[in-house]
């Protein structure tokens, strides 16, 4: 059984595949925050901007099989899709609590590409295309290589030197949304000064949220 929050079609919106005509798939469920805002400040996690508690969002619900749930994103794909691969992004909460073996390979042999992002603190399944990993905290990752590493800034418990070593192709900043400090700029600032100081960084902006698409 897969428990999905919402499904919807949209562009990509942050990290190195910014733009890209994406099936976004929100799985229920994180590791590291319940999701209930009495527990924010005890979590791991204290910062999400994203609902992922039960399945009544837009193109949520119960899946009682890999094929049912990957009919059903195959059907969020538009129907002429101009020469382009499908592309369906994982992501949540965690999306490692539920992606598996059988949902790779339904989505594969439905000509998907998949994406995932996770917070690495398990270790994802093979087959998938696109790997992006996004710390939080001082939790312990369990993936330490792929496509991508994207790390919200600033977090003091995940300095961006911690990860700086790790195996990955692109390594991202995001300004924190929703840090006390980001309301007057100053997030903002501050990850453009540290990417300009340590160019191995990259610029990563929530474009959905400035272009107003979900």
């Amino acid at each position: 059984m897969y428990h999905v929050k919402e499904a919807f079609y949209t562009l990509q919106g942050e990290g190195a595949r910014a733009g890209r005509a994406s099936v976004f798939c929100r799985f229920s469920g994180c590791n590291l925050w319940s999701g209930r805002e009495q527990d924010r400040a005890t979590s791991v996690c204290q910062f999400c901007d994203t609902d992922f508690v039960g399945t009544d969002g837009p193109g949520g619900g119960r899946f009682s099989s890999a094929d049912a749930l990957a009919d059903h994103l195959l059907g969020q794909w538009p129907a002429r899709s101009h020469g382009a691969t499908p592309y369906v992004v994982f992501t949540g909460g965690e999306p490692l609590l539920q992606l598996d073996t059988a949902l790779i390979e339904a989505m594969h042999a439905r000509g998907f590409e998949i994406a995932v992002e996770t917070n690495g603190t398990l270790a994802p399944p093979p087959g998938i295309d696109w790997l992006c990993v996004s710390p939080k905290g001082a939790s312990r990752l369990a993936v330490t290589g792929g496509d991508e590493l994207k790390l919200v800034y600033p977090q003091s418990a995940a300095p961006p030197e911690r990860f700086a070593e790790l195996d990955f192709q692109h390594f991202y900043l995001q300004p924190m949304d929703l840090a006390p400090q980001g309301r007057d700029g100053t997030t903002l600032e501050a990850t453009l000064a540290y990417c300009l100081a340590t160019p191995r960084w990259q610029l990563s902006l929530q474009t959905h949220k400035i272009a107003g698409f979900a």
